[in-house]
């Protein structure tokens, strides 16, 4: 008995040390809160002051609106992430505001796709207008870390530093060897010749044709990279694709002798020259304010016009339901554009789109409503790093589609999965199962049998039903026969550039020109922006999230590389219905 109080007292002191630890969590954490946004509050920009940037974050379409989304609970401080909005707004008040005299880039790398770095990238060449003066140092430049310096009139490297520039690469993690070990079979039902999205549960390397497709979209977006970067740095493409093909940037040295960079120097020489170019005296301290601080900074108020341009937020995998800032959920971001459509003073809509796809079926129900949208007002979808599959399903219906050079898009094409554990849980695990029912189908989709010849007939019957509706819409929406739109489907994957030539989209351009055209169609010459759907409370966020960013961000740090296994294995065993999602998980390298 003295034994069991002994472990009850025991269990008593760790649920009370775990509250009270949980307690002072959540106080550090609202007071951090608290602290930062008071801080931010009263931000006021002095003279001389240089706008310091720097991306080495994950950079979401949105800055969130609640501060515990920003929190990294590993190393229990704020991430001070800014969303790609006020990236771009920021980046054009500093071009206007006489307070700025230039801008400062320290990035090692970009949290973004290619089509987000090139929206930055655009911002910062138009901020060049000015004349004011953009300076990038960085003891370590990833490729995109790079592209994006690129722009700056000087480009400093660390004496010892490094430039990566060895050309694009993407690889793809077969899981087919690991399920045979398990004895689970991926029972994969699609349709079109390179929806390759099933191909890492049934395959052990690329097919022909996905080697095909990656082939030709990297390349168009490598040509892309090579020409944007000599442009800037005044170097042929052919000389650029040389230089990496031949891994000639080993080190720092040999990035100043090919002209990727301006000088080699250490910290505290390029603050010498940033005082210099803004006006400081050796001995006093540089005006620095963050792109965070500098988005709080007070602006003069003007008065607003009552005509408004309606941005719509569509960012994460498609799913049914509510969804948040990160998926896209059917039910929220219908009822957001269904919003807008029925707002008098909204005269025109940008959808920005930036989803690898997802249910097909969630796919359509958003569809419907820019379809409804789209009589009453001009709809302009603006493409993000992503627009495939799904992602291209909700965006053809739209009056104009604009997409950035190195946008992924297309992906025509859907597909089912449903694993057949039998031999898993029989052989593996020792269970077994058995059951009555009271039709022929009733079971139907069980992961504890295979499927029989009639149920994959059945399937395959509904995904080809599937895709013939999905061809149909984009045939409508893009005024193309549906043949046409068959033969750029079966999906497969292009880049923007490919995608205006095979007339996927009407232009390229970010989500600034989407605005413009929308603008245009509507007529407006005065107007303002205002973005749906609206983003969560802060008490909202936590008590939903919380849990869940503590439980990813452990997950992360015990996990390493591998959490992308994990991560790939429980989004395939979330996966309900027919997908029209993208083909893999692109990861440009």
């Amino acid at each position: 008995m003295a034994q069991f109080f002994k472990f009850v007292f025991a269990s008593m002191v760790g649920t009370f040390i775990t509250l009270v630890l949980a307690a002072i969590l959540f106080v550090a954490i609202i007071i951090g809160v608290v602290n930062s946004a008071s801080k931010e509050k009263n931000v006021q920009v002095h003279e001389n002051s240089i706008l310091a940037l720097n991306f080495d974050y994950e950079i979401p379409e949105r800055t969130p609106a609640d501060p515990f989304s920003d929190y990294n609970y590993n190393e229990m401080q704020s991430k001070n992430t800014v969303g790609l909005d006020d990236i771009l707004v920021g980046i054009k008040n500093a071009k206007e505001d006489d307070k700025i005299k230039g801008i400062y880039i320290n990035t090692t790398s970009v949290g973004a796709g290619f089509a987000t770095v090139e929206e930055i990238r655009n911002a910062l060449i138009d901020f060049k207008k000015s004349k004011k003066f953009i300076v990038a140092y960085s003891e370590y430049y990833t490729q995109k870390g790079y592209y994006l310096a690129s722009v700056a009139d000087k480009v400093y490297l660390n004496p010892v530093g490094e430039i990566e520039f060895k050309g694009f690469g993407s690889q793809i993690m077969f899981l087919k060897g690991a399920l045979e070990k398990l004895e689970i079979e991926a029972q994969v039902i699609k349709v079109g010749t390179y929806k390759s999205a099933v191909e890492p549960f049934i395959l052990d390397k690329m097919s022909d044709a996905n080697r095909l497709q990656t082939n030709s979209f990297l390349g168009s977006m490598y040509s892309h990279f090579l020409s944007k970067i000599g442009q800037s740095r005044n170097i042929t493409p052919d000389s650029l694709r040389g230089i990496a093909n031949r891994l000639l940037i080993q080190r720092a040295e040999d990035a100043l002798k090919f002209n990727l960079a301006d000088g080699l120097k250490y910290k505290d020489e390029v603050i010498d020259e940033l005082k210099n170019r803004s006006n400081i005296a050796e001995d006093d301290d540089l005006n620095v304010i963050s792109l965070r601080k500098y988005k709080s900074a007070e602006t003069s108020k003007t008065d607003l016009p009552s005509d408004r341009i309606a941005v719509v937020y569509a960012s994460g995998d498609i799913i049914g339901g509510e969804g948040n800032d990160n998926t896209i959920g059917s039910e929220r971001i219908s009822r957001a554009i269904r919003e807008v459509r029925e707002d008098k003073k909204v005269k025109a809509i940008v959808l920005r789109v930036n989803s690898p796809g997802g249910s097909a079926l969630a796919s359509d129900v958003i569809w419907r409503e820019v379809e409804l949208a789209r009589k009453a007002k001009p709809v302009v979808v603006s493409m993000g790093d992503y627009a495939a599959s799904g992602g291209y399903y909700i965006s053809c219906a739209a009056s104009k589609i604009l997409a950035q050079p190195n946008t992924i898009t297309g992906s025509i094409g859907v597909f089912g999965i449903i694993p057949n554990a039998q031999k898993f849980f029989n052989n593996k695990l020792g269970v077994t199962f058995d059951g009555v029912k009271t039709g022929e189908y009733a079971d139907m989709g069980s992961i504890s049998r295979p499927l029989t010849e009639s149920e994959r007939a059945i399937l395959q019957a509904q995904v080809n039903n599937t895709y013939n509706i999905f061809t149909k819409k984009v045939a409508n929406g893009r005024k193309k026969g549906q043949q046409s739109i068959d033969s750029i489907g079966q999906g497969r994957v292009w880049s923007g550039i490919e995608a205006l030539r095979i007339g996927l989209v009407d232009k390229l351009g970010g989500i600034n020109d989407a605005v413009a055209e929308a603008a245009k169609l509507a007529k407006l010459t005065s107007y303002r922006t205002v973005s749906y759907p609206s983003q969560k409370s802060i008490f909202e966020s936590f008590f939903g999230n919380v849990t869940d960013d503590i439980q990813t961000s452990l997950l992360k740090k015990e996990l390493g590389d591998e959490y992308k296994i994990y991560q790939k294995i429980k989004q395939v065993s979330q996966l309900k219905g027919i997908q029209a999602r993208m083909p893999f998980e692109l990861s440009i390298n």
